[in-house]
């Protein structure tokens, strides 16, 4: 019986692993982001989106807009091979290969760049305290 529930927990944490990735970002003031064109806007914190097909393996195109729809800034996020995807069947290699490349972006200078740790510590911070 404890094999069948270790077997159990080990389908689950592959389902929810391959439905979905996730990073934090650090985000200028009154701005929101959109990842991968998708019409979803993001706010400072947790970012939880579908994986990406292929087509993203060179980056994941994002824009920062401020409250009047103006773009602040655009570019490309990093992104990695998500080895999820090689046990979400049927097709999960196929269509969603990719995920975020890195654990936490810093949008606020003029190009990308990997938060520092007490960056990350002060968002994840944030989103429990919102909670």
């Amino acid at each position: 019986m404890s094999s069948l529930k270790s077997a159990a927990m080990l389908a689950a944490a592959l389902i929810v692993s391959g439905c979905s990735t996730a990073t934090w970002v650090k985000l200028p003031d009154d701005s929101a982001l959109i990842v991968n064109e998708r019409p979803v806007l993001h706010n400072q914190g947790l970012v939880k989106t579908r994986p990406f097909s292929w087509g993203a393996a060179g980056g994941v195109p994002y824009r920062l807009e401020d409250k009047q729809s103006h773009v602040i800034q655009n570019g490309r996020l990093k992104t990695r091979f998500r080895v999820a995807s090689i046990f979400w069947p049927p097709v999960g290699i196929a269509y969603w290969p990719m995920g975020f490349g890195q654990r936490c972006y810093d949008l606020t200078g003029p190009a990308p760049q990997t938060c520092t740790y007490q960056d990350l510590v002060d968002l994840r911070r944030n989103h429990r305290l919102a909670r």
